[in-house]
């Protein structure tokens, strides 16, 4: 077994399981998105895609593209959750939560695509 394939999976699947506990509720409901959640999922997302930089394959660089979609996407999320909190002073209502959460989805269509891309991999991978 590669350890440094397992660790590479691990990350991209973390990425994904955070992402999806943090969009799945009510897109106006405060209290169905925790925040500590969207931050484990941006660090774990960050992680992923170091760990992804040094692929020189046609399929690493797919890796990457969509590892930076979904970093992009969540850093988006968290600049304006905390805009809203910090900056503006002002609470974080329903349209500013469904805006985070849209972005969050975002990040979650491209590390789907992540976790897809890895299976056909793994699939075609010959002993």
């Amino acid at each position: 077994m590669n350890s440094e394939k397992v660790i590479f999976a691990f990350f991209i699947v973390l990425a994904l399981t955070l992402n999806f506990g943090f969009f799945l509720g009510g897109m106006d409901n405060a209290s169905h998105h925790n925040i500590y959640e969207l931050y484990a999922a941006l660090v774990v997302s960050l992680i992923s895609t170091i760990l992804k930089v040094g692929d020189r394959t046609h399929l690493g660089a797919v890796f990457l593209a969509t590892s930076l979609v979904a970093d992009l996407q969540l850093i988006a999320a968290a600049v304006v959750w905390g805009y809203t909190e910090h900056v503006s002073g002002t609470s974080l209502n329903g349209e500013t939560l469904s805006i985070v959460v849209s972005l969050s989805g975002g990040a979650l269509l491209a590390n789907i695509i992540s976790v897809i891309l890895l299976v056909s991999e793994t699939i075609t991978v010959r002993r």
